[in-house]
């Protein structure tokens, strides 16, 4: 028998996405799955929509938005299959995108993630991400992000992390590491959780044949202070929790240099203060965070030379700008 798969959509305020991602993921090829729909207090009729046009899917609503990060949980806790798919609701998914996750993850049971390919909604033949990269500086970004979309198929190969607006997790590798940091409320969950599966000794595949087309950004808008404000905070949280001894060290100077030139250039350059205001934020909540570094570091699994194998080396700050310019608002 097939192994099952919870797929997990999140939804605030989306019921003009819902048609077609529900549509599709009802279509898939794979025999054993369930959706379920964790409403995060919409006010624009999400739910009596899906009870009315989808009533397969398992609606879980929620008085208020409790964001993607706990919006998941929720629907993972609901669940007890083998796998758990999360999918973004501003998407539509091919046929054979969960046949492929899956039968990639039941290859070798040391795969605890499956990276989709993402790509444009607008522009099918770009590619939105094909899993997540990591760098010693400690940023993180879309892998082949704005790279033409090759429509030769090939064999998984080894990434850093799944990003989360269309992944598959294994049960297992959850029920050891914990689910995503609710504290994150949304962004940067996902390479959180990758942090934590890799240092726990988890692997990740990146599957090319799992295709899934994306929105981006279409519940916050790329660029805007709520979206860069949580960013900025939630990056800080990141490396606290995660970032072992003594690379931490190592690269803490490339660290604070990135990071607070990247908050210049968005004070001087933009006249946007959120990226600031989200590292602020992020302090008084440093001794929680660290009292969860503790834990994920007791439990570290990957010997230090292979944890720094995994993640890129620094580049340029005109390298690392490049890596973002195919999300700029033009687009």
């Amino acid at each position: 028998m097939s192994a099952s798969v919870s797929i997990i959509v999140v939804n605030w305020n989306g019921r003009h996405h819902l048609q077609l991602c529900l549509s599709t993921l009802l279509a898939q090829t794979y025999p054993n799955f369930e959706i379920i729909l964790v409403d995060n207090g919409s006010s624009d009729g999400s739910q009596t929509f899906v009870r009315e046009h989808f009533p397969s899917v398992q609606l879980i609503e929620l008085p208020e938005n409790v964001g993607f990060a706990q919006g998941n949980n929720v629907g993972i806790r609901a669940s007890n299959a083998a796998y758990i798919a999360t999918v973004n609701n501003d998407t539509k998914v091919d046929p054979n995108w969960l046949t492929a996750l899956v039968e990639t993850a039941e290859s070798n049971r040391n795969v605890g993630m499956c990276a989709a390919k993402l790509l444009f909604w607008d522009q099918p033949d770009v590619i939105n991400s094909a899993g997540i990269c990591l760098d010693r500086a400690g940023i993180a970004w879309d892998r082949l992000g704005g790279h033409p979309n090759s429509r030769e198929p090939h064999a998984p190969i080894p990434v850093f992390g799944a990003s989360g607006g269309a992944a598959l997790y294994r049960r297992t590798m959850l029920d050891q590491i914990g689910l995503f940091d609710e504290d994150f409320f949304a962004y940067l969950e996902d390479v959180d959780l990758a942090w934590r599966a890799r240092l726990a000794g988890w692997d990740c595949l990146y599957v090319d044949t799992a295709v899934i087309y994306h929105h981006h950004s279409a519940t916050a808008i790329e660029g805007s202070p709520f979206k860069n404000k949580l960013l900025g905070r939630n990056k800080v949280w990141t490396i606290v929790k995660n970032y072992p001894w003594p690379l931490l060290l190592l690269y803490l100077p490339a660290i604070l240099l990135y990071d607070l030139g990247s908050v210049a250039v968005a004070l001087l350059a933009r006249r946007d203060s959120s990226p600031l205001v989200g590292r602020l934020q992020a302090i008084p909540q440093l001794p929680t965070m660290w009292q969860k570094r503790r834990k994920i570091q007791q439990n570290r699994a990957l010997p230090l030379k292979e944890m720094r194998a995994l993640m890129e080396p620094i580049t340029t700050p005109g390298q690392v700008w490049q890596r973002y310019q195919h999300l700029a608002p033009e687009q």
